[in-house]
């Protein structure tokens, strides 16, 4: 992440458009070009979080309307203590070493849930090779593809 002012809406939260009337709180439009901005880098910020989540973990997530709030709550849902991430490490360790292409899909998904899972694996420190990603990769392809995948191994 490079957009420092997305960073600094997750960290600290967003100026919030709010007036006071007869004292309750009403949340109001942005009018200046300033609380524009502002309102657009806490949709962008919290789109990027949202983005960042497992398909089936976003409905969880959506609910909170704040970046800094969704930050939090993502934090205390995936961060856990050191052994709950053990244990996270040695399933993803076994869903990498079990991996298995289906015939059923084509080769960006099984590509693309390889993919994921490696990043899974390397948010928890455990660092695959570009070289092992490759040949898991070949050795699961669909079996029309095993003649090329055969000539890429040697390679």
């Amino acid at each position: 992440m490079t957009d420092y002012s997305l960073w600094e809406v997750i960290l600290n939260g967003n100026k919030v458009l709010k007036r006071t009337v007869r004292e309750t709180d009403h949340e109001y439009e942005p009018t200046t070009t300033e609380e524009k901005q502002d309102r657009r880098n806490e949709m962008k910020a919290r789109g990027t979080l949202l983005m960042a989540l497992l398909n089936k973990d976003q409905l969880k997530f959506h609910s909170y309307k704040d970046a800094k709030l969704l930050m939090e709550a993502i934090e205390k849902r995936y961060g856990g203590n050191k052994e709950s991430k053990k244990v996270q490490r040695t399933l993803l360790k076994q869903q990498y070493e079990n991996f298995a292409g289906s015939n059923s899909e084509i080769m960006d998904q099984t590509f693309d849930r390889l993919q994921k899972l490696i990043s899974q694996l390397e948010i928890q420190g455990k660092v695959i090779t570009q070289e092992d990603m490759n040949l898991k990769l070949l050795r699961y392809l669909p079996s029309e593809w095993k003649t090329h995948a055969l000539i890429w191994r040697n390679k």
